[in-house]
Parts: structure tokens; C-alpha cells; sequence
């Protein structure tokens, strides 16, 4: 009965089954986390968004079209194509080929990437294939490349609740401009490139391994004419900014990369073509104290791209 009045009692201290909480509450909290995992710590901000660049949703491809087929021809270029990712639907392989250090990478490439078809063919019909290119005994498909449509890069944005940062390409001819422009804006979260369906480089085989694999994530757009397409993008509310060595605006001065944009690009001789640059609704230039003219489409479209991503952090 003693027992039981003592535990009835309001005496305080510790209680029957109070499982050693005090004991517990005078441990510490461990070692303390990286700086990764304290949030609101700007390790823990660049982790978050970069995350979250890895898990955004795509944008839906093939309302803007298909290219057509590619063939990569010669041993070399098929074995760089498959070490960068190329896509791939088939691997030709000539009868009785020398079987060379580059043969068997190639085959041993194809294999372990799977879901390329291995044919073997005979010399004469590999001929016919590459119109009488010195193929060296290897030639790899590159399927069709589908395009986004230009409204589908803002769609996109919208959907993680973000501003649009799209690049668009005016005049841009060479592929590998083209696949430095798309590693860029995957680089800096932006969420696509356009290009015009005409006078414009394409997703190619080049573009795909200047890209370093970012074309799998980054979409391209193809637009039927770039200005309708801008000027959509504008009644949107979008602000479309063009990039011109003669430009009234300095780009550390240009307050609208804050928010929705769409930088656009043009070749690195003849700049922005007449209709584009009026329609753009700035146009800008990027300071070179060195006293260069002009600098290539991937490198102007990386400077700005960077600007713009630095002030959205």
C-alpha cells in the first residue's frame, strides 16, 4: 500500500515510466549535418534546384516534328557517337571486317547500351546506304530527332512554377553551336532552345555529342517561323531579348532577365536577322573590354544564360 501512495503522491522528480526522458533530453544532436542538408543554407539551395533539374518533367516532344534519319559513317566517328550517347537505333556491320581495337569498341558499346540492333551487311549494300562514303566497315542510325513545339518550353515552366528562360537560335548553322547552346541552358536551368525549321542547325549526330548527353533532358524546339513565334512568346508576357554587338542596353543594366525571358541568339556574322531583331523588345550587347567583334552563338547565349540564373538564385 506504501508503494502505492508514493506513486500517487505529488511529490515531484521522476515518475514511474517516465522511460529516462530526462536522461534522453541531456543527450546531444549528433554531429552536425553538411551544408547540403541545412536548409536555408545556400549549399542546400544549389543542391535543392539541382535536384530539381534532374527530376523535371520534360517537355512533350514531337508536336514540333521529326528531322529526318542520320547515318554516322566511318569507325572513328561511329565509336565517338556511341561513347557520347548519340541515340542509336542500329549498328551496320560489313561482312568479314577486319576486326580492329575500334570494331570491337564499337560492338562492345553498342551491347552494353542496348536497344540497338546489331546487322550485319555486306559491302556493297553498306555502299549503297552512305552513297559511296569511305564507311570503313561501320555506319550507325541515328533515329529521327523530335522536336517540342515552341509553346511547349513555356508549358513546362508553368508547370514546376517557374518563370521561362528559353534561348532561340536566329540564323545558327553549325550543329555543334547548337549542341553548346543546349548543354548551356541545361547548365543553367533553363528550360529549352528553339530553333527555325529553315536556314538553322539541327539535332544531328554533332549536335548530340557537343551536348554531352544534356540533349537528353534539355528539349529543342522547332518553330515553322521564328518570329511568329517570338511574338507569341510576347503575348504570353514573355520578354523576348536580343543579343547584338550594337545594342542600346549593356546586359549587366537589363533588369528583365529577372523574369520570364527568351534570349535569343543570331549567327555570329550576320547577327540577328531584320524581322527578329524588331521584334525583340530589348536588345542587348555584352561588354568584351578585350576588343573583340563577336563572339559564337554558345558562348554569348552561356554569358547571358549565367547572368540570368545568377540574379534567379
Amino acid at each position: 500500500m506504501a508503494a502505492n501512495n508514493r506513486r500517487m503522491s505529488g511529490k515531484k522528480g521522476a515518475q514511474v515510466g517516465s522511460g529516462g526522458q530526462r536522461r534522453k533530453g541531456l543527450e546531444g544532436r549528433g554531429p552536425t549535418p553538411p551544408a547540403e542538408m541545412r536548409k536555408g543554407h545556400k549549399k542546400n539551395r544549389i543542391a535543392t534546384a539541382k535536384a530539381k533539374q534532374a527530376t523535371r518533367r520534360p517537355a512533350v516532344r514531337g508536336r514540333g516534328g521529326k528531322s529526318a534519319s542520320e547515318l554516322v559513317v566511318g569507325r572513328n566517328p561511329v565509336v565517338e557517337a556511341l561513347r557520347e550517347g548519340v541515340p542509336a537505333s542500329t549498328l551496320y556491320v560489313q561482312q568479314f571486317i577486319d576486326n580492329d581495337e575500334r570494331v570491337r569498341e564499337a560492338l562492345q558499346l553498342a551491347a552494353e547500351r542496348g536497344g540497338i540492333n546489331l546487322m550485319e551487311a555486306p559491302r556493297p549494300e553498306l555502299d549503297r546506304m552512305t552513297n559511296g562514303l569511305n564507311h570503313q566497315g561501320l555506319v550507325l542510325q541515328v533515329p529521327p530527332y523530335e522536336y517540342a513545339h515552341p509553346e511547349d518550353l513555356a508549358d513546362a515552366a508553368a508547370d514546376e512554377g517557374e518563370d521561362p528562360l528559353i534561348v532561340a537560335l536566329d540564323g545558327v548553322t553549325d550543329p555543334r553551336n547548337l549542341g553548346a547552346v543546349v548543354r548551356s541552358v541545361s547548365a543553367f536551368g533553363g528550360h529549352g532552345v528553339v530553333v527555325p525549321e529553315r536556314r538553322s542547325a539541327g539535332m544531328t549526330a554533332g549536335a548530340w555529342k557537343t551536348s554531352a548527353g544534356t540533349a537528353a533532358r534539355t528539349p529543342v524546339a522547332r518553330a515553322t517561323n521564328l518570329t511568329r513565334a517570338l511574338e507569341a512568346y510576347k503575348k504570353a508576357g514573355i520578354t523576348v531579348v536580343g543579343l547584338a554587338a550594337d545594342g542600346e542596353v549593356e546586359l549587366g543594366d537589363l533588369q528583365a532577365l529577372d523574369g520570364p525571358v527568351v534570349i535569343v541568339v543570331g549567327s555570329e556574322g550576320k547577327g540577328l536577322s531584320r524581322l527578329v531583331g524588331e521584334t525583340c523588345d530589348f536588345r542587348v550587347r555584352i561588354a568584351m573590354p578585350g576588343g573583340a567583334e563577336s563572339l559564337n552563338a554558345g558562348v554569348a547565349a552561356g554569358i547571358v544564360l549565367y547572368e540570368a540564373a545568377r540574379r534567379r538564385a
